[in-house]
């Protein structure tokens, strides 16, 4: 089953390669989608995928990468559009 999923990650998330690290693990499951800084600090993402890839991905935002601290991960299911071919940074 393909799903979509809107993450928003908060804690100390920017300045420290977040974006990068999510782009590298979407590439590596297959997922699609983007990830990106918002003015607040926090940091929003969009993945598209098989279930289980993007439960994944979620988990990973939950960790993050090593030199970030994660305070808060919401979630929510929103309808797949399939638009999205690959993975990446929106500035």
């Amino acid at each position: 089953m393909t799903v979509r999923a809107r993450v928003l990650v908060s804690g100390r998330v920017q300045g420290v390669g977040f974006r990068w690290a999510v782009e590298d693990e979407a590439r590596i499951r297959g997922v699609t989608g983007w990830v990106r800084n918002l003015p607040d600090g926090r940091l929003e993402a969009v993945f598209e995928g098989d279930e289980a890839s993007v439960q994944r991905m979620v988990e990973f935002c939950r960790r993050g990468p090593a030199a970030a601290r994660v305070d808060d991960v919401q979630t929510a299911r929103e309808e797949y559009t399939g638009e999205f071919d690959d993975f990446f940074i929106r500035r």
